[in-house]
């Protein structure tokens, strides 16, 4: 009786974990379809995200202004934000365009001159007489000259062209992003409720609120603290070249914001120019020049502790080495994903030691009252 008993039994448990293993692989086989459905879509998504939730205070305000009307708020923004983007790069690709086709008539023509390097030139270090040695090729005879060089202008030429491309589709898609961050700004109030809702289920009630809240205020840090002080260096930066009359200063400066974006220093691009500077400029301009390029590219050391994790509880450091961090493994949108998933890791580990603080500081308190 017992051995049928427990025959029985087996078979309702076997059953039963066929059947959970369908199940199971069927809810993975719907959840791994729905992803590669939006998969397209996440990074437009996310990027969108993180515009609504840096602008989100803005909007406040400006809704405020325009008598709580929601919608007009976000369509005003919408269209001041693609303003802002659209115009400059119409601008610099005109500007680009024009030069080259310029560039390539007077190759074509042979009336392209390139004017003689400077005696100061020979004497800069390391690579003076070789940078003396081909200018002066260029100068007086530019067909041999890109012969000679003709491998690393092809080299240079498809990097250009691949590079160009990159940006063409990031401007594309920063543009889908703002589309959908002026359609989640009308929807933010429903949005932080779901996000809430989302996780407090994971984390409870007052943890899921204060993911949320540490999400956001991460994500304005670090759109303060990264992106502002980037644009910011270019634009100082670019003030400087158009004042020393550097050519394509537009350019230039739009390289630098790509470099402090990505966390490198601004000086890679600002110090061949101070080189190009020296040997066209008088030495007194051109030191003021290398001066004031040093302080552009060193500002960021000052100008991130005043941005950077400002009105919040998680320190500076934290948000940087996330922010850091996260480009690295998943490029720019890791600035924002790596800096609030390092707060929040940071912000529960703190809560999880003061809990268990906690008793230990009681049984501390209680053995000093019994002494």
């Amino acid at each position: 009786m017992s051995n049928s008993s427990q025959s029985s039994q087996d078979e309702v448990f076997q059953s039963r974990a066929i059947e959970a293993a369908i199940r199971i692989s069927l809810l993975a086989l719907l959840v791994v379809w729905c992803f590669n459905i939006v998969r397209p879509f996440i990074m437009p998504v996310l990027w969108g995200s993180i515009f609504a939730v840096a602008l989100y205070p803005l909007f406040l305000k400006l809704q405020s202004m325009l008598g709580g009307r929601e919608k007009l708020t976000a369509t005003l923004m919408t269209l001041l934000a693609l303003a802002i983007l659209i115009t400059p790069t119409v601008m610099l690709s005109q500007s680009l365009i024009e030069s080259s086709k310029t560039l390539s008539e007077e190759i074509a023509a042979g009336t392209l001159t390139i004017p003689p390097p400077s005696e100061k030139v020979k004497d800069w270090p390391l690579i003076g007489e070789k940078l003396d040695k081909a200018w002066s090729l260029a100068s007086t005879n530019l067909d041999a000259a890109l012969e000679k060089f003709k491998p690393q202008l092809e080299a240079i030429g498809i990097k250009l062209l691949s590079f160009t491309a990159g940006a063409g589709a990031g401007i594309l898609q920063f543009v889908i992003s703002i589309i959908i961050a002026g359609a989640l700004l009308v929807y933010a109030r429903g949005g932080s409720e779901a996000m809430e809702t989302i996780a407090g289920r994971v984390m409870g009630k007052q943890g899921g609120k204060d993911f949320v809240d540490i999400a956001g205020a991460t994500i304005r840090s670090v759109a303060q603290g990264v992106l502002g002080v980037a644009l910011i260096q270019s634009i100082l930066a670019g003030i400087g070249l158009m004042v020393m009359g550097v050519p394509y200063a537009g350019l230039w400066a739009f390289l630098v914001l790509l470099l402090a974006v990505v966390q490198l220093p601004p000086i890679l691009i600002l110090g061949p120019i101070v080189a190009y500077v020296f040997s066209v400029a008088e030495t007194i301009p051109a030191v003021i020049f290398t001066i004031y390029s040093i302080i552009v590219s060193a500002s960021d050391a000052f100008l991130k502790p005043l941005f950077l994790g400002r009105g919040m509880d998680i320190p500076m450091l934290v948000i940087l080495l996330g922010a850091i961090g996260g480009m690295i493994l998943s490029g720019i949108i890791g600035l924002f994903v790596g800096a609030v998933v390092l707060a929040v890791g940071y912000k529960l580990l703190i809560t999880w030691l003061a809990q268990n603080k906690g008793p230990a500081e009681e049984q501390a308190a209680t053995e000093d009252t019994d002494v």
